[in-house]
C-alpha cells in the first residue's frame, strides 16, 4: 500500500516536497515513480527513480525544476517541486513496480502495478 502526503495550496514559484511511503518490506526491490492527473486529462509521467536510487528521469516539462529521491530504509521516496506552475495543478499520485536490477526509464502507466490515492497540489497565482 503507497500512501501519499504533502499535498497542497501553492503560490506559483513556489515549492513543495511530497512524500510517499509504504510499508512493505521489499521497497528496495520497486522502482518507484511520480505521476499526476489533472482534471478532465490523462494521467501522465512526471518523475521516476530505479530501485537503488541511482537513476532518475524526468518529463520535459518538469526538468530542471523538480527532483526525486528515496531512502529505502524508511520506505519513503519523495518528490522535490521547485518554480511550481499554475498549470501543474493536479492530483499526484505514487507509483511502483518490481525491478530487481538496472536502470531505465519506465513511463507508462500501465507498466506499473501499485498505486496510491493521491494528494492534490492546487496552484495558485
Amino acid at each position: 500500500q503507497l500512501v501519499e502526503s504533502g499535498g497542497g495550496l501553492v503560490h506559483t514559484g513556489e515549492s513543495l516536497r511530497l512524500s510517499c511511503t509504504t510499508s512493505g518490506r521489499t521497497f528496495s526491490s520497486h522502482a518507484m515513480a511520480w505521476f499526476r492527473q489533472a482534471q478532465d486529462q490523462d494521467r501522465e509521467f512526471v518523475s521516476g527513480i530505479n530501485w537503488s536510487g541511482e537513476f532518475t528521469y524526468h518529463a520535459d516539462s518538469v526538468k530542471g525544476r523538480f527532483a526525486i529521491f528515496r531512502d529505502n530504509a524508511k520506505n519513503t521516496v519523495w518528490l522535490q517541486m521547485n518554480s511550481l506552475k499554475p498549470g501543474e495543478t493536479a492530483v499526484y499520485f505514487c507509483a511502483a513496480r518490481v525491478e530487481l536490477q538496472g536502470s531505465r526509464p519506465i513511463l507508462r502507466v500501465e507498466d506499473y502495478d501499485s498505486w496510491g490515492q493521491g494528494t492534490q497540489v492546487t496552484g495558485s497565482s
